[in-house]
């Protein structure tokens, strides 16, 4: 069994409109969401092993602040396939995550991250808004046997039904 965590990175700014997209930081609101999101998965229990991540801007301060909520220090690893990824590369993305991990991490960005949980789950109309996190169950031994349909959704948490409930 495994399990996968999959989330969208948080809010981005938008105040210079001539900065790459690549290099878009987040925004005071997404600097807020992701360690929200952070210590739900603390309160969760969650016990990450592995966290792979895009290497765009909001994505790697997403997860930095949302690790460091979350009291979780393992190491990061950046994939470039994961920027503007569809669901089938995000699919090859988690077939080449390292084993023993049972329990990892994903940051990126839409619309590859809803497509991502509807190919696995089957899922349809979850919404993944920026910090978004939805946690797949995994029917599988190893990662490079997810498949389409192998996955269950367990839960889809948004940062707007946490706001105001942890601290």
């Amino acid at each position: 069994m495994k399990t996968l965590l999959l989330m969208r990175h948080a809010k981005s700014s938008w105040a210079d409109p001539g900065q790459p997209d690549f290099e878009r930081p987040l925004n005071e609101r997404g600097r807020g969401a992701a360690p929200l999101m952070g210590r739900f998965l603390r309160r969760q229990a969650t016990n990450i092993d592995a966290v792979v991540c895009s290497p765009a801007a909001r994505a790697r301060e997403t997860a930095a602040l949302a690790l460091a909520a979350a009291g979780c220090t393992c190491g990061v690893r950046y994939d470039a396939r994961i920027y503007e990824a569809s669901a089938a590369r995000l699919l090859a993305v988690v077939n080449d995550i390292a084993e023993p991990a049972a329990t990892v991490l994903v940051v990126g960005h839409n619309p590859g991250m809803e497509e991502f949980v509807r190919l696995l789950t089957g899922a349809r109309g979850e919404r993944m808004p920026t910090a978004a996190v939805a946690c797949v169950a995994l029917d599988v031994a190893a990662w490079r046997e997810v498949r389409p349909q192998a996955g269950r959704l367990a839960w889809l948490v948004r940062p707007k039904e946490l706001a105001g409930k942890l601290s």
